[in-house]
């Protein structure tokens, strides 16, 4: 065993390619042999460990690792004791309790006396309780979507992203239990205080770019005030004069989801030479 702050992150999966691409990109650069367990991250104190995702809350609770990047439905669900540091903008799903597409029932209530599967009985179980719901727990670890079918259950509780998967097996949300995403967790003694703050910068540039791009255009001077109103930016827009002192070109931070609209707008303005550059990273 080493000093060096540990980070656990998931072995396999989407969630493992997304840690990973996060981390390159806030410059936690590793290499991982074949499919060793550990890594060690270049120029930083820092050992990746790989480890299965539904793991990762209570390894860290526990101390074997510092900081680990799990999901916080697996947070909440394990009952871990940690700190969320921060969240990490992908992984985004809801927890959500569904019944067949031709069923009656309208509220947990109704399913009183029924069979109900999930592979997150804890979330599950405490929901249920606040709606004074009896129900007959099954508890998977895999998919269930296809429980109802298999004459399993009566109603499932599973993450849902899409509903693709929903309408595939007919069934519909019945209510959603949870909003979760990708989150950075730390063990509650905050060792290696200093390079978990330093690496908690770092992902936050890179987060913060996912949300954002940057704008550039020309604006007719009479309509910059116009165009301000419209393109505030983080703090505020950088507007330079061009040779003819009538017009002004303007760099200006803009939600990624609000470029399209934001983009017509100024069209509308008069504004032209509309240009979107998308941003990696950032410090603000």
């Amino acid at each position: 065993m080493t000093h060096n702050l540990r980070i656990g992150i998931p072995s396999k999966g989407r969630l493992s390619e997304l840690a990973s691409e996060l981390l390159a990109q806030a410059g936690l650069n590793f290499r991982r042999q074949d499919r060793s367990l550990f890594a060690r991250v270049s120029q930083l104190p820092v050992d990746l460990t790989f480890l299965r995702t539904e793991d990762i809350p209570v390894l860290c609770a526990e101390g074997a690792i510092d900081l680990g990047i799990t999901g916080s439905d697996l947070v909440e669900e394990s009952n871990a004791d940690v700190d969320v540091r921060m969240s990490l903008g992908v992984g985004r799903c809801k927890l959500a309790l569904c019944v067949p597409d031709t069923s009656p029932w309208q509220n947990a209530g109704d399913l009183s006396g029924k069979r109900l599967a999930t592979s997150f009985p804890n979330i599950t179980e405490r929901y249920l309780a606040k709606h004074n719901a009896q129900v007959h727990m099954v508890n998977l670890s895999g998919s269930v979507e296809i429980m109802i079918q298999l004459g399993v259950a009566d109603a499932i509780v599973d993450l849902v992203e899409t509903g693709s998967t929903l309408a595939a097996n007919r069934l519909r949300i019945m209510t959603d239990i949870g909003h979760y995403e990708t989150v950075l967790i730390q063990n509650k003694e905050k060792r290696e205080a200093a390079t978990v703050d330093r690496i908690i910068r770092r992902l936050e540039g890179v987060v913060i770019a996912r949300d954002y791009s940057l704008l550039e255009y020309n604006v007719p001077r009479e309509q910059l005030a116009a165009a301000e109103a419209i393109t505030p930016g983080f703090k505020s827009p950088t507007i330079s004069a061009l040779e003819d002192p009538a017009w002004c070109a303007v760099r200006v931070m803009v939600r990624r989801q609000d470029v399209i609209s934001v983009m017509e707008k100024l069209e509308t303005l008069g504004c032209s030479a509309i240009l979107q550059t998308d941003i990696t990273n950032c410090r603000l």
